[in-house]
């Protein structure tokens, strides 16, 4: 057996793009457009791990609620900088839910909502501000 993807619901393709691209630097590895179905399924990967993806499923014109239930719990990223990273969200308008304080986890959210942990690759760096003091905002 072998681990192929997890999928998730998104409700506006272009932000969740942003977030997951721009924000997080995952890579776009492919895309299909399914017209009879009316929805678009997005993969990425993590750059130099092609194995393993993010399934991003775009229903197109739907509103339905996806909510922010948290039966499907979160993604985890291993990151070489958790505090340049973190700096890089935050100045992107992203809302640190759980600041890195400890130099070694964080915990963001998606547009869509979806929780992603972000763990230092090694050990934990220095504690250092402003995440050193930084309260925890909302839920992850």
């Amino acid at each position: 057996m072998k681990f192929l993807h997890s999928m998730v619901r998104v409700r506006d393709l272009d932000a969740s793009l942003r977030f997951f691209c721009e924000g997080l630097g995952l890579v776009e590895s492919r895309r299909k457009d399914y017209p009879q179905g009316k929805f678009t399924l997005v993969y990425l990967t993590a750059p130099g791990q092609s194995d393993v993806e993010v399934e991003l499923t775009h229903n197109w014109d739907s509103d339905e609620d996806y909510g922010s239930a948290r039966n499907f719990g979160h993604l985890a990223f291993a990151v070489d900088d958790i505090y340049a990273l973190c700096a890089h969200l935050r100045d992107m308008g992203v809302t640190i839910n759980r600041p890195p304080r400890d130099g070694h986890m964080a915990f963001v959210r998606s547009p869509d909502l979806i929780s992603v942990e972000l763990l230092q690759k090694g050990e934990p760096l220095a504690p250092a501000e402003p995440w050193a003091s930084m309260e925890n905002t909302g839920s992850w």
